[in-house]
C-alpha cells in the first residue's frame, strides 16, 4: 500500500470530471489522504490541499484555468490537468499510459515536454508507454521495447536506431 501511494498514473483516455473546475479535478488526486467526511465535498477540502492543487496546476502551466470547468478545456489542457492531479499525489514515480494518443501535434509536444521536465528538472521517475518511437527517441532517456512479452530493445534513447525499431515492429504490419 505504501508503494502504491508513491506512484501516480496518467491514462491514455483523458479522465476529468467535466462539470468540475480544473482546480477541483486536480485536488481529487489527493482524496485518498482525506478522512471520508472531508472528501464528501470540495468545500470541505483543507486549504493546504487546495494550495497544493493550485501549485500543481501552476507546474503544468494552467494556474490561470483553475476556476474554469474541465469540460471547456482543449484535449491537451485536459491532459495537463490530469497530470497536475497526479502531481498533487506527490508521487516518486509517474506512470503514463499513452498520454498523447488522442492529442494534436502541438498538444503532444506540450505534454511530452512537461513529462520530460518532471523527470529532468524535478528528478521524478517517469515511465511512459508510447507507440510512437520518434517521440520516445526525442523525449526519453532510455527506451525499452517489448514484443510478445519480451524485451527486444533496452538502450539509451540516443542509441536506438532504425534497426532496433525494425526488430521491435517486424511482422506486426507497422512500418518502423
Amino acid at each position: 500500500r505504501r508503494a502504491r501511494r508513491q506512484a501516480a498514473m496518467v491514462f491514455q483516455q483523458v479522465l476529468v470530471v467535466r462539470r468540475r473546475t480544473s482546480l477541483e479535478n486536480v485536488a481529487f488526486g489527493a482524496l485518498g489522504e482525506l478522512p471520508l467526511r472531508r472528501s464528501l465535498s470540495t468545500k470541505l477540502f483543507p486549504a493546504e490541499l487546495k494550495a497544493r492543487a493550485l501549485d500543481s496546476l501552476d507546474r503544468v502551466g494552467l494556474a490561470e484555468y483553475a476556476s474554469q470547468r474541465a469540460g471547456t478545456l482543449s484535449g491537451g489542457q485536459a491532459q495537463r490537468v490530469a497530470i497536475a492531479r497526479a502531481l498533487t499525489q506527490q508521487p516518486r514515480v509517474l506512470l503514463a499510459d499513452e498520454p498523447v494518443a488522442s492529442l494534436d501535434p502541438d498538444a503532444t509536444e506540450e505534454v511530452m515536454a512537461l513529462l520530460r521536465s518532471l523527470a529532468v528538472d524535478e528528478g521524478m521517475a517517469v515511465v511512459c508507454v508510447l507507440h510512437q518511437p520518434e517521440l520516445a527517441r526525442w523525449h526519453a532517456d532510455r527506451i525499452v521495447g517489448l514484443r510478445a512479452g519480451r524485451v527486444v530493445v533496452d538502450s539509451p534513447a540516443a542509441e536506438v536506431d532504425d534497426a532496433a525499431l525494425t526488430r521491435l515492429y517486424r511482422g506486426l504490419g507497422v512500418p518502423a
